[in-house]
């Protein structure tokens, strides 16, 4: 069995030994308050045989044993009433000094729902016992749930631990493994970058060494980008207009000419706090995977705006669409629509944008068959 069907099989283990401990809890605390209700219920029947017994008989002895039997009731509520429930005896309950009839009334028909009462039945007269649980009863009631709430209160910190934990595993892995990747690069673009200048001392044909030299220093700038994962970066303001298009100016050679680029930027400059090789590599993302979703053709807009503070970039493309339900969980680690591909793109560049800049990127809107809008927010710096 691989590691990762362990991991789900102990979890479901755990969540189901979790309910069952919960369930005996239940059946459990359900057995002892039954038990506790019948106990009660036997101490009120021998209450009404006291009261029955004080009531028609005149002997002394028996009679001191009777209010000896009344007198030991101390915690269960209880309501004696004649046949027309007029209430002549209580017991054990806290009667207001106004509103004491209204109360008595609401206790009565109380009792009536929790317990059956008991009848006194005489040659002269006819009267009932109605009582309620008492409070050891009713706190009995109630543990188990008590319990249980605890109970899932622990199992839920302790998930959010686990989970806390192994995120931040994940992220030491991932920030270790992104700084190492940088410093691997390293080595090879320094050597590669120095063949170049090499080549170009050798040959008057340069056009094709600039290219290679382009794609040599895209290489620098990737190992940048892997080298600022997990530092925090020193953004600057930049005029965002200027390094989208700069972003997207790399990619536009080396993509297929069946793939149209649109731009509206506003004639007013607008600026925001940037990470300019983090920020490249969330706009070079997104433009590729337009690319992608309209399958090497088609038109991708770029829209940049201002709204309530905010520099917005809209990425506009006429590609498959997405449905609504995928606008949440296509950013989560993972998750692809291609086959194949690391599902790590777009979980990455909202990472850069709302960890390192503190914005908001998600799917303005889409429609199957007409394409998707991605947006970028950041922050607007305001310049004098």
């Amino acid at each position: 069995m691989r590691s990762f069907d362990k991991k789900v099989l102990a979890k479901y283990i755990f969540i189901a030994v979790a309910i069952a401990i919960a369930i005996s809890f239940l059946i459990i605390s359900n057995q002892m308050a039954g038990d506790m209700a019948k106990d009660e219920r036997q101490k009120m029947e021998l209450w009404a045989d006291a009261v029955n017994m004080a009531a028609n008989n005149d002997v002394v002895d028996e009679l001191d044993l009777t209010l000896k039997i009344l007198s030991s009731n101390k915690t269960i509520p209880v309501i004696l009433c004649d046949e027309f429930d007029n209430v002549m005896m209580t017991a054990n309950l806290d009667i207001p000094v106004q509103d004491s009839v209204e109360y008595l009334a609401d206790k009565v028909a109380s009792f009536k729902k929790s317990n059956t009462p008991i009848v006194i039945e005489s040659p002269n007269f006819k009267q009932y016992v109605y009582y309620g649980d008492s409070s050891t009863l009713q706190r009995l009631q109630y543990y188990p749930f008590i319990q249980i709430g605890v109970m899932t209160f622990f199992i839920c910190v302790s998930f959010l631990a686990l989970l806390s934990t192994k995120n931040a595993e994940q992220n030491k892995l991932w920030v270790g493994l992104s700084k190492e990747t940088a410093h691997q690069l390293g080595t090879p673009i320094s050597s590669m970058l120095a063949w170049v200048e090499y080549l170009k001392s050798k040959t008057t044909d340069v056009s094709t060494l600039n290219e290679m030299e382009k794609d040599v220093m895209r290489l620098q700038v990737v190992a940048d980008r892997f080298s600022k994962i997990g530092s925090t970066p020193a953004p600057e303001t930049r005029q965002v207009g200027e390094e989208m298009m700069q972003s997207v100016a790399y990619l536009e050679k080396r993509i297929s000419k069946k793939v149209k680029f649109e731009f509206n930027i506003p004639a007013e400059p607008l600026y925001a706090k940037i990470s300019t090789s983090l920020f490249s590599w969330v706009i070079e993302n997104l433009t590729k995977n337009a690319v992608d979703a309209m399958e090497g053709q088609g038109h991708i807009t770029f829209t940049l705006s201002q709204r309530n503070g905010f520099v917005c970039i809209d990425i506009t493309d006429t590609g498959k669409g997405l449905p609504k339900a995928m606008f949440k969980s296509i950013f989560s680690p993972g998750f692809t629509t291609k086959e194949r591909g690391w599902g790590l793109g777009l979980s990455l560049a909202k990472r850069i944008i709302e960890d390192y800049h503190k914005g908001r990127i998600y799917v303005k809107s889409s429609e199957i068959g007409v394409g998707t809008t991605f947006r970028i927010e950041l922050m607007r710096v305001p310049i004098a």
